[in-house]
């Protein structure tokens, strides 16, 4: 939905950014839950206020590592044009600094799992990068790998490239510096994850440059990002559930769907699993309640 009173930029599949000023935007996590780029006609309740929290607690965790553009997650130092809409951005808001965003998706890899195993399957490699023979779907790489992505269009893939292509658009010091960054918050976030009991399989990153120095944008580690697997289900030769959407992936698939617009409607029992899925990613990873998050805001 539009706010009133402030300029709305840009929707995405669950993001609605507005302008606060020349240096500053709103990102709104809204409640839309979307299946192979598409976004479902129901929502699922909380989930933009889980991947808000989970964020401001990442963002905060991993500030030594790399400076990030939030500026606050609280309702109170929001501009006079949002307050209306206090209720609506509670728990679900933040407001960041603008950045000029760097126009691909770090992704890292742990794990063999989705588009990676299929490309491995197929090539022995992962964008490019040769691996050990004889792996199986979640099979845990001997190190950890960074596999960037072009940015897609709304509807559209990412598509996976070769860090020589993303050298190439960006330059070599940016790409090796984002490299390097994505290698170590990937590397603390499965830390974290591990103490939690479960298991980071991939994740990706999104920077953008402000006054020339790189900073973490967007969202960080969560559900939506990320894939994390719980650790006491782990099998090398199938993929555990993971802690996302994949009640809605697997509902969506099992009605006949051809992946394309408009996506199915989500019974009852899908949303409600997927909510509780989403708060337990929340609660484990931060180890605290997530009622709490809703109450301080």
């Amino acid at each position: 939905m539009a706010l009133s009173g402030l300029t709305h930029l840009r929707s995405g599949k669950v993001r609605d950014v507005y302008e606060i000023d020349a240096d500053h935007l709103l990102l709104v996590a809204s409640d839309r839950v979307s299946t192979y780029d598409v976004v479902h006609p129901t929502p699922v309740p909380d989930k933009g206020r889980v991947l808000t929290g989970l964020s401001q607690f990442w963002f905060d965790r991993l500030g030594e590592v790399v400076d990030n553009h939030l500026v606050s997650t609280s309702v109170d130092d929001l501009p006079a044009a949002a307050q209306p809409h206090v209720e609506h951005l509670r728990g679900r808001s933040m407001l960041v600094r603008r950045v000029e965003i760097v126009p691909f998706e770090c992704v890292v890899r742990g794990f063999l799992a989705g588009s990676g195993f299929r490309e491995y399957q197929r090539d022995a490699t992962v964008c490019g990068i040769e691996l050990p023979e004889g792996l199986v779907e979640a099979d845990r790489l001997p190190e950890a790998i960074f596999t960037p992505a072009t940015k897609a269009e709304q509807g559209e893939h990412d598509e996976n490239v070769s860090f020589a292509h993303m050298a190439a658009a960006v330059g070599d010091d940016l790409a090796g510096r984002l490299r390097e960054l994505s290698l170590q918050l990937y590397r603390a976030g499965a830390e974290r994850a591990r103490a939690a009991g479960l298991l980071l399989a991939d994740t990706k990153f999104e920077f953008g440059l402000l006054d020339g120095e790189v900073v973490l944008a967007d969202e960080v580690l969560t559900p939506d990002s990320s894939r994390y697997w719980p650790a006491d289900a782990w099998r090398p030769g199938s993929t555990p559930p993971s802690f996302d959407k994949q009640y809605v992936r697997d509902y969506a698939t099992s009605t006949g769907w051809d992946k394309r617009p408009p996506a199915p409607e989500l019974p009852e029992e899908v949303v409600a699993a997927t909510r509780e899925k989403y708060v337990e990613a929340y609660e484990r990873l931060t180890g605290l309640e997530f009622g709490a998050w809703l109450d301080r805001r």
